[in-house]
């Protein structure tokens, strides 16, 4: 598959201003807002709606999925806490948006989806970006077993509970970032594992992310 992606002073500009709105907002880890300013979020969009892509906004990306807005991508990845060669584990690869934040940010990034088109799309697009994460196409609430355990998980979908298979593939230290509530809404939770059956759990601020689908899930 041929690209043809532009990435000028115009949209360059663009992300700048991007990355001024998310730290008037509150996100303050210069890191992530660094990873914010270099990724070219338009590259995840039709050329149609290239003028969408730096609003602090979702945006449907086929398949009943969205490109999740800055501001929730820069939340998540804040409270992750990426050290350079993290191994993460990213259930629902979408996009591929929040996938290539993380690479920036050094992780060792295993990313699962569902949904073969975006799936098929992803593994295209983000080589071509000159992003390497490990792609895999499956159920993501169950994880990725073969290749746990994982310094970090993050979830982006919503989940009804948290999934206990996915705690398992955490080491000891490990970090899970999950939204969990209804289909419709959701609290961002993070769960620290600090022994084997060991969890110190936090409930932060109230989110919308499509449903994670799955045997562990909805």
């Amino acid at each position: 598959m041929a690209y043809k992606f532009i990435d000028n002073y115009r949209e360059k500009g663009a992300r700048k201003r991007l990355v001024d709105i998310l730290a008037k907002k509150g996100i303050d880890d210069e890191r992530v807002l660094q990873a914010i300013g270099k990724v070219p979020r338009h590259y995840f969009f039709d050329e149609t709606f290239w003028n969408q892509a730096y609003k602090d906004i979702a945006f449907p990306i086929g398949e009943g999925q969205t490109i999740s807005q800055p501001y929730t991508v820069a939340y998540q990845t804040q409270l992750l806490h990426v050290s350079k060669n993290d191994k993460v584990l990213e259930i629902g690869t979408g996009s591929g948006y929040q996938t290539c934040i993380l690479l920036e940010l050094g992780a060792k990034v295993y990313t699962i989806e569902r949904q073969e088109k975006l799936y098929e799309r992803t593994k295209q697009v983000l080589p071509y970006m000159g992003y390497k994460p490990h792609f895999f196409l499956g159920d993501g609430s169950r994880g990725i077993e073969s290749h746990a355990p994982y310094d970090k998980i993050i979830v982006t979908a919503g989940a009804p509970t948290v999934p206990e298979i996915l705690l398992k593939q955490l080491k000891i230290g490990g970090l899970l970032i999950i939204p969990v509530g209804s289909e419709s809404e959701q609290k961002m939770v993070t769960i620290l594992k600090v022994a084997e059956n060991d969890y110190e759990k936090v409930v932060l601020d109230t989110f919308r992310f499509v449903p994670l689908v799955g045997d562990k899930a909805w």
